[in-house]
């Protein structure tokens, strides 16, 4: 399989891992922190094949990168959470970052 498709699988269970989190608030709801803590795990095992091809620093960059953005955009449209404009700016870099790594990535 490829390493941009575990990659992206590893994106997307940290990012559900995340929001069950808020769901568990302080593990108050322990399904949704048992939840959550399965998707970490999960997130892990898909994010490692991925680390055998393409360099730990751009996987890490992306993986961290997209999850910001996607986490910040859950926060916004599922917690009703609000943001400042530098603050919008500032994820803007990182995504813009992200992508201009995966761009120039040849694996």
């Amino acid at each position: 399989m490829n390493a941009w498709i575990f990659l992206g699988a590893a994106i997307v269970l940290e990012v559900a891992g995340t929001f069950l989190l808020k769901l568990s608030d302080g593990f108050a709801n322990w399904h949704w922190g048992a939840l959550s803590i399965f998707c970490y795990s999960a997130c892990f095992w898909v994010l490692a094949p991925a680390m055998k091809v393409i360099p730990v620093g751009v996987v890490y960059a992306i993986w961290a990168g997209v999850g910001i953005v996607a986490a910040t955009a859950i926060g916004i449209f599922a917690f009703d959470e609000k943001l400042g404009g530098v603050q919008y700016l500032c994820i803007a870099m990182v995504l813009i970052g992200a992508v201009g790594l995966r761009l120039t990535t040849t694996t």
